[in-house]
C-alpha cells in the first residue's frame, strides 16, 4: 500500500503537468490547416472564446503565411463580435500595416468602419431607439473616415455600397449633432458659437435634413446680435429653398420683431 501512494502521486503529477501543458497550449501539435479549420468552426458556432484562443495561437505561430494573414483578419472580426472594440480596431490597423496588398485588405477598412459605427450602441437601443447625434460623436467621425477611405481606395469593393449608405446616415447624424450643439449655445446666449456651428452645417453638410434648422438658428442669432442684413439673408434662403419648413414662421417673427 505504501508503494502505491508514491506511484499514484507520481501519476497525478505527470497527468497534472500534461493537463497544464494542454491548457496553456491546446493546439501545440496541430498543423496550420487544422488550426485554421478548428478556429473557423469555433467562430461559425459563435464559440468566440475558443476562436480567439486558436486564431491568436495560429497567428503567433504562423504569422506570415496565407493562413496567418487570414487568421489575423478573422481575429479582428471575432473581437468585434465580442464587443472588444479596442482590440478589433488595433488588429485591423495591424493587418492594414502588415499586408497592404492583401486581396482582403478592403474588408479591414470596412470592419474598422463597422466597429466605430457601433462603438457607442447600447443593448437597450433595440428596445428604446436613441438619437446617436446626441452622443459623443468621435467614433462616428472615425467611422465616416474609415468608410470614406475604403471608397477612395477600393471604389469597386464588395463593401462599397453598404459603406456609401452608412456614410449618408453618418453625415446626416454629424450635421444633426452640430444642430444640437448650436441650439445649446443659442439657449446659453453664446451667439457667436451658435452661428459658427450653424454655418458649419450650411457650408459642409449641404443637402442634409439639418440645413433648414441651421438657417433658423442663423436668423435668430444674427437678429439678436443686431446683424439685420445677415439675418434677413438667412431667412430669405430658408424661404427660397425650404418653403414648407415649419420653422419659417418662427424665423419671420424673429426677423420682424
Amino acid at each position: 500500500m505504501h508503494k502505491i501512494i508514491p506511484l499514484l502521486l507520481l501519476y497525478l503529477t505527470v497527468s497534472g503537468c500534461a493537463f497544464f501543458k494542454e491548457a496553456v497550449d491546446p493546439a501545440e501539435g496541430w498543423t496550420v490547416e487544422r488550426l485554421y479549420t478548428e478556429a473557423k468552426r469555433a467562430r461559425e458556432n459563435s464559440n468566440y472564446t475558443r476562436a480567439v484562443e486558436l486564431y491568436e495561437f495560429l497567428e503567433t505561430r504562423f504569422p506570415f503565411g496565407v493562413y496567418g494573414q487570414q487568421a489575423l483578419l478573422d481575429l479582428a472580426f471575432v473581437y468585434y463580435k465580442t464587443g472588444d472594440h479596442e482590440s478589433a480596431l488595433s488588429t485591423c490597423d495591424r493587418f492594414i500595416r502588415l499586408y497592404p496588398q492583401n486581396e482582403h485588405v478592403d474588408y479591414a477598412y470596412y470592419l474598422q468602419g463597422l466597429v466605430n459605427f457601433y462603438q457607442h450602441s447600447r443593448p437597450t437601443d433595440r428596445l428604446f431607439p436613441a438619437d446617436m447625434s446626441e452622443r459623443d460623436i468621435a467614433s462616428a467621425r472615425n467611422a465616416f473616415q474609415n468608410f470614406g477611405e475604403l471608397l477612395n481606395r477600393f471604389p469597386t469593393s464588395t463593401y462599397a455600397s453598404d459603406s456609401s449608405i452608412r456614410m449618408v446616415y453618418l453625415r446626416n447624424m454629424l450635421a444633426q449633432h452640430d444642430i444640437h450643439v448650436a441650439q445649446y449655445y443659442l439657449r446659453r446666449g453664446a451667439y457667436v458659437a451658435a452661428v459658427n456651428r450653424a454655418k458649419n452645417v450650411v457650408e459642409n453638410f449641404e443637402k442634409t435634413p439639418s440645413v433648414p434648422d441651421a438657417l433658423v438658428i442663423l436668423a435668430k442669432a444674427y437678429r439678436i446680435m443686431g446683424m439685420e442684413d445677415l439675418s434677413t439673408d438667412a431667412i430669405r434662403v430658408l424661404e427660397l429653398n425650404y418653403p414648407n419648413h415649419p420653422g419659417i414662421s418662427e424665423a419671420r417673427r424673429i426677423v420682424l420683431n
